[in-house]
Formats: C-alpha cells, sequence, structure tokens
C-alpha cells in the first residue's frame, strides 16, 4: 500500500486522513526563493508555520508527520532544532544541487529522525551516485513539477516518460531506501490521467505519493474518503496487471506525455 501524502496544517482535516489507512500528514516550511521559483506558475507555496507542526503532532495518531524545511541556508541549524522540538518523523530537505548540501543536512539532524532528500534540481539528478548513501537517508522523493522546470522540459511528466524516475526508483531499490514522486490527481482527472500516474507509481515500486487539491474539491458529491478509496481500489486492480499489461501500459503513457508535453508552449 501507497503512502498518500496529505499536504496540510487543518487538524481536522488531519484527523480524518487519521481515520484512514496507509496516511503521511506533511506540513511545509519551505519558503526560501520558493515565490520567485514558482512566479507565474499554477502551484501551491504553503504558509505553514513551526506552531503548526506542534498542532499536527498533537492531531495524529498512527499517521506519520513530516516536515518539509527550507533549503539549506545559514539558519537551517536553528530552523533543524526548533523543528526537532516538535517531535516529527520525518525531516524533507528540499532543493539540494548536490551531496554535500544533503550530507550536512544530514550532520545537523544527526540521526535523531529519518531524512527524505526531495530530488528536484538537475544537480541532485546528476549527483544521485554521490549522496545515495548518505547516513540517515530514508526516502528519495522525485519532485517532478520543480525538476522538469530545472530540465528545461515543458510538461511535469516529461521526467517519467524520459526514463529519468526510472533510474532514481532503481538507484533507491538497490541502496534500500524508500522512493515516491510527483503529486496524483483524482482517478480520471489531470492533464495525465491520476490513474494513468498510479499506473506508474506501481510499475515502478513507489511507496509515496502526494495527493493534490483535487481531492477536496467540494460541491460535487464525492467526499475527500471517498476519492481516496476509489484511489485505493484502483491501487488494488493495478497491483494484479500481468507483466505485459504493466509494459503496455508504461508504453502508452510515455506516448501520452511525449504528445503532451509537445502541445504545449516552452517554459519561460
Amino acid at each position: 500500500m501507497l503512502d498518500l501524502i496529505q499536504i496540510t496544517n487543518d487538524p481536522a482535516m488531519a484527523r480524518r486522513c487519521d481515520a484512514l489507512e496507509g496516511m503521511r500528514l506533511f506540513v511545509d516550511l519551505e519558503r526560501l526563493g520558493k515565490a520567485e521559483r514558482q512566479a507565474g506558475r499554477d502551484t501551491f507555496i504553503s504558509r505553514h508555520t513551526l506552531d503548526d507542526v506542534a498542532r499536527m503532532r498533537e492531531a495524529v495518531r498512527r499517521s506519520r508527520l513530516m516536515v518539509r524545511v527550507n533549503p539549506l541556508h545559514a539558519g537551517s541549524a536553528q530552523e533543524i532544532e526548533a523543528v526537532l522540538a516538535q517531535r516529527p518523523d520525518l525531516l524533507m530537505l528540499p532543493m539540494f544541487e548536490g551531496a554535500g548540501a544533503l550530507q550536512d543536512f544530514a550532520a545537523l539532524v544527526a540521526g535523531r529522525v529519518p531524512i527524505v532528500a526531495l530530488l528536484e534540481t538537475r544537480g541532485a539528478l546528476d549527483t544521485l551516485p554521490q549522496w545515495i548513501a548518505t547516513p540517515g537517508l530514508h526516502e528519495i522523493y522525485v519532485g517532478l513539477n520543480d525538476l522538469h522546470m530545472s530540465l528545461g522540459l515543458r510538461f511535469m511528466f516529461e521526467p517519467l516518460a524520459l526514463g529519468l524516475v526510472d533510474r532514481v526508483a532503481a538507484a533507491a531499490r538497490v541502496q534500500g531506501l524508500r522512493f515516491g514522486f510527483g503529486g496524483i490527481a483524482r482517478l480520471g482527472e489531470g492533464l495525465l490521467p491520476g490513474r494513468d500516474v498510479l499506473a506508474e507509481h506501481l510499475r515502478l515500486g513507489s511507496q509515496a505519493m502526494i495527493l493534490s487539491r483535487t481531492f477536496h474539491r467540494d460541491g460535487d458529491g464525492v467526499s475527500f474518503e471517498q476519492a481516496v478509496a476509489a484511489l485505493r481500489e484502483a491501487e488494488s486492480q493495478l497491483a494484479h496487471r500481468t507483466a505485459e499489461a504493466v509494459q503496455a501500459d508504461a508504453l502508452r503513457i510515455a506516448a501520452q506525455v511525449r504528445q503532451l508535453a509537445a502541445s504545449l508552449p516552452p517554459k519561460p
């Protein structure tokens, strides 16, 4: 069963997630450079605070709590200590370019909680063999939105069609690390439909994915819990595909991604 990651600072939503199996709560403290990097794009920029970490910790009983901190900076030591005082289960480092930054982050965390490397830059991808054995590293999560921009691509899922995510998944598997990538919309929604995204997660042995904002849409008569249940049912169905069906789906999805990318204007 994949971890379904819910970004939230709402204790009521956290408790709803905690009532479901296989959920992970995500508090996002990243600020540095994010607004400038994603200017003009329809992307989520969190306004979560350190106090939200404490509130989420209090709200959940069985779901793991992950906190994304800022990229490594002069105040990282103080930030990490403040977050660790709120007892998260995992710390995520975003926007690192190479082994040095991740290793420095791991040294600051000093094994007190497992760390998650958010691979979302060309530099992090190119230097993967140099940092994949970093002590304390628990999971590699591929952030497709920033990664595709870093690579100069047009569509978020192009790294998937180009085999780049396959490469990360294989390296994580050899190292015995957990692995996840991207975000997922409801099953029939999104430029690349959620069901196809889920199929690729299962093909690659992914263990985690972030739920998109579409799971919280009001007014269509489908609750968050019902949307998650539909996703779980599809997960079970797709897990029983034959090897031939998995390969056929992968080829079809890659072709669809290439077609979608070709239809989009170049990124500025």
